[in-house]
């Protein structure tokens, strides 16, 4: 009896997940910026492809080929020409381009946090604020941000360059063929920047110590989403 009943049960949960890949995954809006731009999960239990809408501009893209997972921190976007959507393995995903093509973007090498690693661990994240073009993750230790949302023109093609002397008499020299990451593709700590030569660089001088204040913001502040969708 025991033996048939188990059967059964192992024969309706093979015709289920049958059934389930014959399905087509759902799809569900899993964060609002405002009222024309949203990010779409589609996907079973909240994992999938991650697809941005824009509906004044006319753009659908994908962010996400598969695999994603909602960030579940506070999530707070305003800005519109910089999209940088967090990773829950670490990274970002992110388009300059109000959201029509989209790369990958990193923390930055170097002791960022306390204990000598490049990034934070996921319980020690608190937030991700985008504004002004410029990313900003609170952890529970640090700051993190990408740079300020210009290239450094002296590290443009022919350009002349950036020169600069340490402390000890030594000069040294950051040639154009060779400028580091782009705008809004590095997100770097106070505390690595002190030791990393992209201090010299002007889009990451002059940064603020906190993220900046958001007022009138009309979108989400949390990634929302339905395990039992589809279901």
């Amino acid at each position: 009896m025991i033996k048939r009943l188990l059967s059964g049960l192992i024969l309706m949960v093979a015709v289920n997940s049958q059934a389930r890949q014959l399905q087509e995954p759902p799809t569900q809006i899993v964060y609002r910026f405002d009222d024309h731009r949203y990010l779409e999960l589609k996907g079973w239990d909240c994992e999938g492809e991650l697809w941005f809408t824009d509906t004044k501009r006319g753009i659908h893209s994908q962010v996400w080929s598969q695999f994603y997972r909602i960030f579940t921190k506070r999530f707070v976007h305003p800005s519109e020409r910089y999209i940088a959507i967090s990773a829950w393995g670490g990274g970002f995903t992110v388009s300059k381009d109000y959201g029509r093509t989209w790369s990958g973007a990193h923390y930055s090498p170097g002791e960022n946090e306390p204990d000598g690693m490049n990034l934070p661990p996921y319980d020690d994240i608190i937030s991700f604020t985008v504004v002004n073009d410029q990313g900003f993750l609170q952890t529970k230790h640090s700051l993190y941000m990408s740079s300020k949302p210009f290239d450094d023109p002296r590290l443009a093609a022919g350009g002349p360059g950036i020169t600069y002397t340490l402390d000890d008499g030594d000069v040294y020299h950051i040639d154009p063929r060779s400028p580091g990451p782009a705008w809004g593709l590095d997100y770097i700590t106070k505390r690595a920047l002190k030791n990393d030569i992209a201090k010299y660089h002007t889009n990451y001088q002059n940064l603020p110590d906190k993220t900046p204040e958001v007022k009138n913001y009309t979108g989400w502040d949390h990634m929302r989403c339905d395990m039992d969708a589809g279901r």
